[in-house]
């Protein structure tokens, strides 16, 4: 009988979750980087092992909502944690639990949902035996189906986390094909790898205030060329000038590394053509979060 898992990965921003996802996928379907809130909507990951299919959601990180666009995240959060069969929830081991956190373990503790806590970024510290104090400390207010150091980045306790998954699945008929591995459109995945690129290259106070729309995704009929043609949309007049760098050099830069990634992940040659256009304070405006398809709704 096959069996099915569905799991939600979820914690602040920047603990390493979408690099998990990637890590137990095996492919790169959810936006990195250093930047918090990175993840802005809920991504569906798949992996087949053997006859147990598991399914996880990567959501937006934990925070303070500021806009529009930030109520939305968190309400894909919310709504991420229910109807499901368990919850990994990450942490960054070098950072103490905050009241979003502990407020959202407490009321996934009074639910009986099982919860793996996940500590992430054991390579940080200093000494493992920095390690006791914060597992001592999560344990006495929390109950856990599992405890689990690990480095995301060093692919070092992964697999424990997967087996701790697979612990949890019950008979099931899989839900994706076994080719699979996300339920994301080509045109979504393709705009998130571009704006990842302009969140690693771009200033602090840029990266949060840009959206991607792909517009056209077109593969030529006489050669083995995907064409993508996207927009990049910016909050202000001065951040379409940061974007678009002197003489073009920022824009040519990050869609140089996105198309470089785009050709790997859809394994073919890929002309990628962008440009930038400014849609004054979109994040709200809930017509352009729609637009953009990051509302929950």
């Amino acid at each position: 009988m096959s069996k099915t898992a569905f799991v939600t990965i979820a914690g602040r921003t920047n603990a390493g979750k979408s690099s998990l996802l990637n890590a137990i996928i095996g492919e790169k379907i959810a936006s990195v980087s250093n930047k918090p809130q990175t993840t802005r909507t809920r991504i569906t990951g798949i992996r087949n092992i053997d006859d147990v299919q598991l399914v996880f959601f990567d959501t937006p990180g934990l925070h303070k909502p500021v806009n529009k666009l930030s109520e939305h995240m968190l309400n894909t959060v919310k709504e991420s944690v229910s109807d499901i069969d368990a919850v990994v929830f990450m942490m960054d081991c070098t950072k103490k639990i905050n009241e979003q956190e502990l407020n959202l373990l407490k009321s996934l503790n009074a639910s009986k949902m099982p919860v793996i806590l996940v500590l992430n970024k054991i390579d940080l510290l200093k000494s493992m035996n920095d390690l006791a104090p914060v597992i001592a400390s999560m344990t006495e207010q929390i109950h856990f189906q599992a405890v689990i150091p690990v480095s995301v980045t060093e692919d070092n306790g992964v697999d424990i986390v997967i087996d701790e998954i697979m612990k949890l699945a019950a008979e099931s008929p899989h839900y994706f094909p076994e080719d699979m591995i996300t339920d994301q459109p080509e045109k979504v995945i393709a705009a998130e790898i571009i704006r990842e690129k302009l969140l690693m290259m771009l200033s602090d106070e840029v990266p949060h205030g840009i959206a991607v729309g792909v517009e056209t995704m077109t593969e030529r009929d006489d050669k083995d060329i995907l064409d993508i043609s996207a927009v990049i949309y910016c909050e202000k007049e001065s951040h379409k000038g940061i974007v678009i760098g002197k003489k073009g050099a920022m824009l040519k830069k990050a869609s140089t590394a996105a198309r470089i990634e785009l050709e790997d992940f859809f394994r073919i040659k890929v002309n990628l053509q962008c440009w930038v256009k400014v849609k004054e304070d979109w994040r709200n405006r809930e017509g352009l979060i729609r637009n953009f398809g990051l509302s929950e709704k």
